[in-house]
């Protein structure tokens, strides 16, 4: 039987990747969007999946979103929470409702749509939840104090969780890149992405694959007793 997924911020960048990836290992994919809605119906097209609606840092939307999931598909076996937003600049020049945005967004939203998800998965005795942080998550980001702030909150929030549902034969693990080709990235400009490449062991910047190869990894039964664990996509730059 096929595994069904889960992938918030499934319209571009890494969600996309990370989409077409548990396609090509057999899942039946369910695409989240906020605003993309375009892309998002093209990727589901593609995919032979759906595309679904949601601000997942409004908890009835989120609900609303996995319901969708479950009369459409019965089940839902991996959630993959890749919807995200930064903001780059002093501390004190950031408005109240841009930090809300990013903590709403990128911590709020993983903590709602976990809490959706888990009622199915305990009933079915399995799931694979994979949250997506940062390296900024895991040492800090100077101008980056709130991103910073709520990537590290869903390392807490994964490592908790991880032992909670763990009776319950549920996953949960934490993929958690460093500077990766993205639209979110390009406000840093050329010559600050080209400073970073230079400064990654490795010597590049990197690429979608390499965080839809690790969400990969996590769900597959390769990882059946990894749970509550960070995986750093990012180069070398933060060991």
């Amino acid at each position: 039987m096929k595994k069904v997924a889960l992938v918030t911020g499934g319209s571009r960048g890494i969600g996309a990747a990370v989409a077409r990836r548990l396609h090509a290992d057999g899942c039946t994919v369910a695409v989240n969007y906020r605003d993309s809605e375009a892309r998002a119906e093209a990727l589901a097209a593609e995919l032979g999946g759906i595309a679904l609606r949601a601000d997942v840092s409004d908890p009835a939307q989120v609900r609303k979103m996995v319901d969708t999931v479950l009369e459409k598909n019965c089940q839902l076996d991996i959630l993959v929470c890749c919807a995200g937003v930064a903001w780059q600049g002093l501390t004190q020049d950031m408005g109240e409702e841009a930090y809300r945005q990013v903590m709403g967004t990128d911590l709020d939203g993983t903590f709602y749509c976990c809490q959706a998800a888990l009622p199915q998965m305990i009933r079915q005795k399995s799931g694979r939840i994979v949250t997506v942080s940062s390296m900024w998550g895991q040492v800090g980001g100077s101008c980056e104090v709130a991103y910073s702030a709520a990537k590290a909150g869903v390392i807490g929030l994964t490592r908790a969780l991880a032992k909670e549902v763990a009776p319950s034969g549920i996953t949960v693990n934490c993929v958690a890149p460093g500077v990766i080709d993205t639209d979110m990235v390009k406000p840093l400009g050329a010559e600050t992405l080209r400073v970073l490449a230079e400064e990654t062991p490795l010597g590049r910047l990197g690429r979608l694959e390499d965080v839809a190869g690790c969400v990969s990894f996590l769900c597959s039964p390769a990882a059946d007793f990894l749970t509550g664990q960070v995986i750093a996509p990012n180069g070398g730059l933060v060991i």
